[in-house]
């Protein structure tokens, strides 16, 4: 992993730093929806990337394996991201391992961790993450 991109998250206050092929973008919004984005919207992008991340969770990892990243930095990084880390075979390294990923307000899980927390595999994650989307989105639309 280069500590360029480390770096990059941490001067520009962004929330994930992708690099890829000598190419390099800083992303801002919470949660996973840059990652959601990069995987609907730009999928090369993803396959082979090195990213840098503020936090990873299990939904973060699940979308980062099925987008084919390489390497992975967190600041913080639940233990339940993992497993699915290693068996993609993606290099990952944290600032800090935490049990959950908590809420920046208090002590509540993720809400996101909750919705995947049945995946066994990467491809589920992101099955149950679009799901939760889509749902979202459906929500939205009625109001």
């Amino acid at each position: 992993m280069t500590h360029d991109i480390i770096d990059l998250l941490h001067s520009t206050q962004c929330s994930l730093v992708v690099s890829n092929a000598g190419r390099v973008a800083t992303f801002y919004k919470k949660g996973v929806r840059d990652l959601e984005d990069l995987l609907n919207n730009d999928p090369e992008f993803l396959k082979g990337a090195c990213i840098a991340d503020k936090v990873t969770g299990k939904a973060a990892a699940g979308m980062a394996a099925v987008g084919g990243v390489r390497e992975i930095y967190a600041d913080v990084m639940s233990r339940k991201a993992v497993p699915l880390l290693e068996e993609n075979h993606i290099n990952y390294s944290c600032g800090t391992m935490v049990d959950a990923i908590v809420v920046p307000a208090g002590d509540t899980r993720c809400p996101l961790e909750k919705i995947v927390e049945p995946a066994s595999t990467a491809q589920q994650v992101v099955d149950l993450l679009k799901a939760h989307f889509t749902e979202m989105q459906n929500r939205k639309m009625k109001n």
